[in-house]
């Protein structure tokens, strides 16, 4: 563990620490959302106002399309780790996501700080932390920047923003806080609305159905829980989408979806019950074979070695959790 000769108390004394060096590395989690990717371009667009050069470095892979589409009309500039020249001295600053977690990989380099809004805790290694669980999106906190210094936002980062919160927050249907709302409001105003609202009604594409046909003919009811699991693959982005779509269903409040994806077992939750907290439950349920984390209603997880799974094992000790509620 690295000694921190000084904490960062708030965003004005990271800025100053950014300041003292070439240029800073944002890096989001793996496989990024749309969150994450939003979040880390605004805050790439923050620094600029301070003279602080920054790039944007992810691992895994994007994903989805319409991510795909966000950054192309955006011209946001991502990364590669494999294509990054990394330094062990070079500063890294995580965005939805934090150091420890399974969907963060440990880069060459000296993470600093901290944004996220995922229930982890404040690391001891960490000169930055910023990590408010109670947000529904990233998104906000970085908008929280913005109006602390009085930044006006561009038509690029208002519209990431506004898609960033729309995307975790499920419409604003999901965990949101009044300053999510608040960022929604205020980001209204310089966004694109057209390609706004043209991206989140257009979220997949025809081969995506079959995903979905797969979904409702193999999953398994236990009261209000569902279960399914995708032995052929399903991309991590696409998982939680179809997780949020079995919350549509008036009989459903508990979703855990499961898919083999190269050797590993990747798995999507999604919860509207009050009472149960997803993060402890996906712990619980991967301990010693894998790491997750989440939220309260929504969480995700990995199991590194496809052999320790076992699809009838796993649909048990899941559903009897739930076998009380």
């Amino acid at each position: 563990m690295k000694k921190i000769e000084k904490y960062l108390k708030n965003i004005s004394e990271l800025i100053e620490f950014c300041k003292k060096e070439d240029y800073i590395y944002i890096q989001p989690h793996n496989f990024p959302d749309h969150d994450a990717v939003a979040s880390a371009f605004a805050l790439q667009e923050f620094f600029k106002h301070f003279e602080i050069a920054s790039k944007i470095v992810y691992d895994g892979e994007i994903q989805r399309d319409s991510l795909k589409q966000l950054i192309k009309e955006l011209e946001i500039e991502l990364f590669h780790i494999n294509y990054s020249f990394m330094k062990d001295h070079h500063k890294i600053i995580l965005v939805d996501g934090s150091k420890g977690n399974s969907n963060v990989t440990d880069f060459v380099g000296d993470e600093i700080g901290v944004i996220d809004h995922h229930e982890v805790k404040a690391l001891e290694d960490i000169e930055f932390s910023d990590i408010r669980s109670n947000y529904g999106a990233c998104c906000s906190i970085i908008y929280d920047y913005y109006k602390e210094y009085n930044i006006e936002l561009s038509k690029k980062v208002a519209t990431a923003l506004m898609i960033g919160i729309n995307v975790d927050t499920a419409m604003l249907t999901r965990k949101v806080h009044e300053k999510d709302l608040f960022a929604f409001v205020n980001c209204y105003k310089n966004a694109d609305m057209d390609f706004v609202n043209y991206h989140l009604r257009n979220s997949i594409k025809t081969k995506d159905l079959n995903f979905y046909k797969f979904l409702l003919e193999h999953f398994t009811q236990f009261k209000h829980t569902v279960f399914c699991y995708f032995p052929n693959g399903c991309d991590q982005n696409l998982l939680g989408i179809l997780s949020d779509f079995m919350l549509t269903i008036k009989e459903v409040n508990t979703v855990m979806l499961c898919a083999k994806n190269n050797g590993k077992i990747n798995i999507s939750m999604r919860n509207e019950k009050k009472g149960i907290n997803l993060s402890k439950i996906i712990l619980q349920l991967i301990d010693g074979i894998g790491l997750g984390g989440g939220h309260e209603n929504m969480a995700g997880g990995i199991i590194f070695d496809y052999r320790d799974f076992n699809e009838e094992k796993m649909k048990k000790e899941y559903f009897a959790l739930f076998a009380n509620i």
